[in-house]
Order: C-alpha cells, then structure tokens, then sequence
C-alpha cells in the first residue's frame, strides 16, 4: 500500500462483501482524476481484490444554499472525468439529480454490489454527517481517505490556535509529509480489471440522464429547483480551467504576489480557491508545479523551524508569501474543522475572543442593518457595497476586501451572534469558495479565531481586531474597483 495510513480512516466496522461485484469509489469532495489519494487508494484495493472499479460521483439537488451557480461549476467538471474515464474504460457514474429525492436510496443500492466502498475524508460543510448517515446502514466496509492538503488533517494531535503554532508544526515536518504525492493518474495502471460491469437492475430503478453537452447546459441547469436562484459566476468549472489559471499565476503574479495580493486593480491571487474547494485541482499539484518551475530542492529548506513566515523554503518572497497561504492558512481550517465539530459556532472562537464581543454586544451603533440589507448592499459605504455587489455578481470577493466586509458587518449588527450568522449566509450563498475550511478561516478571524487581542479596546469590537473603509480607502487604489462594482446611475 502506497497511501500513509494516516491519511486512511475506516468509518465503520463492516467486513469486506467477498462476494462483491466491484469496488465502489464515492467521489465527494475530491472531485478529479488527477493526484487523488482516495482514487489511488480505490484503485489498488480494486487490483488487491481482483474486482473492477466503480467510480460514482453524485450532485444532490438539495445541498445547503444550492444555486445553478455551484451546479454549474460541478457539472463542468463532470464533463472533463467522464471523458478522461471512458478513455481509460473506467466505469464512471456521474448522477446529477433531476430532482429532490430521486437518488434516494441509490448510493446504498450500489453499495450493496461493492466488496467494499471507498470515499473522500472532508471534515466540513454536510458532507460528515452524510458519510457518517451512509457508513451507518451501509451493507460493506466504508473507508474514507484524506487527499485534502499536503499535511494530512488526522497527523497533528491538536488543534492549533495560531498560525504562527501551525506553521511551526509544517516547517518540523516538511520532510515527513511534504515530499510524497498521490500519483497523477492511478487508473493508468496495466493490472486493472477493465471489463463492463453489470447494473441493469441500478438503470431500471434509477433514471441517471446523460450529461450535457456545453450547448444544453443552460437549458438542463434551468429545469433543476435549486434552493436560491443564483446565475453563475465569473469562474468555469474543470481540471482544464484550474490549470490555465495556475499557469497565468505562475507566469504573472507569483513573483509580485506578496505585493499585489491586496491590490483591487491589478489582483495578483491565484483564483484557484473555488477549484480547491471542489476538488478539481489538487493542492499536491500546485505546491509540485510551482516548485519544480523553481529548480528547488530540500536543500533549500531553512534550518530554522520556528515559525517564520519568510526565508524557510529559500524561494522568492512572492513564491514563500504563496506557499504560506497554500500550505498553512489553508490547511490551519482544515485542522480546526476536522478535530472541533462545533468549528462554526460562536462557542467554537477563543475564550478571549467571545468575551469581549459579549462584553461590548450591548454598545451603542450608529448603523444596524438586517440580513436583506447586507444582501442587496444597501448600507451606506461605498465599498461596502461594492464588494458584496461583487460576491454576488462574480461568486468571489477581493481578498482585502473580504477580510473589511466582515469587520463591518460585526460592526452594522445587532449582536455578535447575527453578524456570524450574516456572514455564514453570504459566504456560503454566493461565494464558490464558500462551505469550505478555509472560507470559515475567515470568516471566524474577523471575529479572533487565530488572532490575539488588540489595544486600545474598542467600542462594539472590544479587543478584537479594528478595520475601517476610511484606512482602506487610503491602503488601496480603488477608482476603477467601485466603478466597476459601486452603484450603477440610474438610466431613466
């Protein structure tokens, strides 16, 4: 076995079905064909076995904040692995759900002809409780393995409180996880069993419509009732497209990055989060690409390992400003929700944190605004507004401005308590990144999670963190950003 077993969970105590017609891949959350530890882990327990692989990926219709948005990107995906499996003759079920409930009871149907189902380990959004629901009544062994990050989310013992203990913990153990990497295409491989496999009975119970073409996409999202009516976004969805903006970056932006990460006219990120999220790009192939762009070795590595944000990897400080946002900020989200089940409650911040927001919850506010107000932008700063008119156009938001948009939020709320919930809403309604370990990172610093108290305390913030629009105003150049997302003039 080629995968670290700590990066392999058993999620019930089931045995192996001897009798099994295949072995059952669930693709969940790590929804790509390339460099996919659970995939790799399905495929050489499918040669181990001496069964074929079944690979099933499914997109429910009533998912938390569903949106053709989110379909849309998820559906693009699935036009990408169905041509890749069917060129290498893997069996691939791609089942978009016509509508509520009719999959219902399909991935146990399926489960029932497996020797054994393996699926991806992700500790947020539903998907734990779903897995746990599954492993539960299914009639075979249930394995879920970690492909999320380059550390694996179960080999820290603790949850770590800052980033500077986090990155700590990385630079200690670069070594031992760091330099190994799911193989790009395990199905490749010469010794797996190829043949059709038989599931009439699955086909007569279960209508499972072809995919779209890019053509009928349009034309086949609009017949699905999705839980909010959002269009789609500014990203496409796929391998291919996360690979073109890696890419730009890496030929564009990366040197510049720790300069013009915050710059809302000449955005110098990635905009690799949404592929992140779903899956479709692994974190493996971007630190291997970027890396290897650089001719950089492990000799490179510092041998100080106490925490610093620059200098470890002795790259460029674009490059080391990057890696530490791949490799620590977004890897410190998975940490906290993989061993804190309650990671979006208010109970879940810093003792701190929570006791100065209740201590000043009762303060004076010159502005409060409900929900819909937040949502339709109708507060009365212009970047503000702005940036929300954005997450709502496009499914993201500029990054310095999304760490302002909490803070105000926290400051235009009735309690510390709505904002969170405000901000969750938002986030996860329109962000195409949003539901995700990372996206809760920031939401939850905007209220102290990661961060420590600050002087002098305020009104309504107490000791946490201060931003203003004014200070970000004279931080940023932000002509062109609010012409393009302030208030349209009225054309009547």
């Amino acid at each position: 076995m080629t995968i670290p077993s700590v990066r392999i969970k058993e999620f019930n105590d089931r045995p192996v079905n001897a009798k099994g017609d295949y072995l059952l891949y669930w693709m969940v959350s790590n929804r790509r064909a390339h460099y996919n530890y659970a995939l790799e882990y399905a495929v050489e327990e499918a040669i181990k076995r001496g069964v074929p692989l079944l690979i099933f990926e499914g997109l429910r219709t009533s998912y938390p904040w569903s949106s053709k948005r989110c379909h849309q990107f998820v559906l693009e995906g699935m036009l990408e692995q169905q041509k890749i499996f069917q060129k290498h003759k893997v069996q691939y079920i791609p089942y978009v759900e016509p509508q509520e409930n009719a999959g219902k009871g399909l991935m146990k149907a399926l489960a029932e002809k497996a020797m054994m189902v393996v699926t991806d380990i992700y500790p947020a959004y539903f998907i734990p409780k779903m897995q746990k629901a599954f492993s539960s009544k299914s009639p075979c062994r249930v394995i879920g393995v970690d492909s999320n990050g380059l550390m694996p989310i179960y080999a820290p013992d603790r949850t770590f409180a800052r980033a500077y203990d986090y990155r700590r913990f990385v630079q200690k153990n670069v070594e031992r996880f760091f330099l190994d990497r799911p193989k790009k295409q395990p199905y490749k491989s010469a010794k797996l069993i190829r043949e059709p496999i038989e599931l009439t009975s699955i086909y007569e119970r279960w209508t499972i419509p072809p995919l779209p073409g890019k053509d009928q996409m349009d034309g086949f999202l609009n017949n699905i009732n999705y839980l909010h009516e959002i269009p789609s976004g500014a990203y496409v969805g796929g391998r291919q497209a996360a690979l073109y903006k890696l890419r730009s970056f890496l030929t564009e932006h990366l040197p510049y990055y720790h300069e013009k990460r915050n710059d809302a006219e000449q955005e110098g990120t990635s905009f690799l989060s949404p592929y992140l999220h779903f899956g479709h790009i692994s974190p493996h192939e971007i630190f291997w690409d970027i890396i290897e762009e650089k001719g950089w070795s492990p000799h490179q590595l510092s041998a100080k390992r106490g925490g610093q944000r620059e200098g470890f990897w002795g790259l460029d400080p674009g490059t080391e400003a990057f890696l530490d946002q791949l490799l620590v900020w977004r890897e410190l989200g998975f940490n906290t929700c993989a061993n804190n089940p309650e990671f979006d409650s208010f109970s879940s911040l810093p003792q701190w944190a929570q006791q100065t927001l209740l201590d000043h919850s009762s303060d004076e506010k010159e502005y409060v605004y409900e929900l819909e107000e937040f949502e339709h932008s109708k507060t009365h700063d212009e970047i503000w507004n702005a940036a929300q008119r954005q997450l709502k156009q496009e499914g993201r938001m500029h990054n310095y401005l999304r760490m302002l948009w909490g803070k105000k939020i926290l400051e235009w709320s009735a309690s510390p308590m709505d904002a969170l919930h405000v901000m969750i809403e938002l986030n996860n309604k329109y962000a195409l990144d949003g539901r995700d370990p990372n996206s809760y990172s920031g939401i939850f610093w905007v209220l102290g999670r990661y961060d420590r108290a600050w002087g002098p305390e305020r009104p309504i913030f107490g000791k946490i963190r201060y931003m203003s629009s004014d200070s970000t105003k004279r931080k940023l150049k932000l002509k062109n950003y609010l012409a393009k997302y302030g208030e349209q003039p009225s054309l009547i």
